[in-house]
């Protein structure tokens, strides 16, 4: 989680100095349809945010990809928060099918998929939509991208994010999921249980989150109640 009150020289939000803390373990972000219980993902996030006041701020948003479980749980914690679909993955959906529609090695295919992606960015859904539909019937990808789009099209209204100095991409997440966790878990060699991995997972957050000292302090208090 983080916060963005500012932005740089050509007005794109620029995430706060200090302002990122990490949330992470090996869970499944599941829960059984006969449940009412929330997942095991979805009890941590609902943590991070209430320590961080998220639901306080004037304006919130939650960056995604294209999972409907992801938008599922973020709406039933945060409805008043602006849903945003991470744009890349936007733009990867498009490429890949450009690839179908007109072959791997065709020369067609990236002319064709940076076009729709300027009109991703210019906010032109219904173009995009257009542009697809002749190849709907043939192309399963693209009956699919479309299919994508429809469903998707209130978290991809980009020049309207970008107007508000809002986040259109998980850079920054899919940064902290290096830093947090490949660059200390993932080296040559290593091999770990869940257990150990959540152990050393629940450190590395709690020390790049600034919270290390704290971490330690409620860690004594558990262990002096228990004895």
């Amino acid at each position: 989680m983080w916060t963005a009150e500012s932005r740089d020289e050509e007005g794109k939000p620029v995430r706060d100095p200090g302002s990122i803390t990490y949330s992470a373990a090996i869970e499944s972000a599941a829960a059984p349809d006969t449940s009412l219980k929330r997942s095991d993902l979805a009890e941590r996030v609902l943590r991070e945010a209430t320590r961080r006041g998220f639901t306080e701020a004037p304006r919130c948003a939650v960056l995604g990809d294209g999972s409907s479980w992801i938008w599922n749980t973020a709406t039933e914690l945060f409805p008043q928060a602006i849903q945003i679909l991470h744009r890349y993955h936007a733009k990867e959906a498009l490429h890949r099918t450009a690839q179908s529609i007109f072959g791997a090695t065709s020369a067609e295919a990236k002319p064709w998929a940076t076009a729709r992606c300027t009109e991703l960015d210019d906010g032109k859904l219904q173009a995009i939509i257009s542009a697809l539909r002749p190849h709907i019937g043939a192309c399963h990808e693209a009956a699919k991208c479309a299919t994508y789009i429809i469903r998707n099209r209130r978290r991809m209204r980009y020049p309207k994010f970008h107007a508000q100095a809002l986040c259109t991409s998980t850079g920054v997440l899919e940064a902290g999921c290096k830093v947090a966790i490949g660059t200390r878990l993932k080296r040559a060699g290593m091999h770990w249980s869940v257990f150990g991995a959540n152990a050393i997972i629940a450190l590395r957050c709690a020390k790049l989150s600034g919270r290390f000292e704290n971490f330690w302090e409620r860690r004594s208090q558990q262990l002096a109640a228990a004895a």
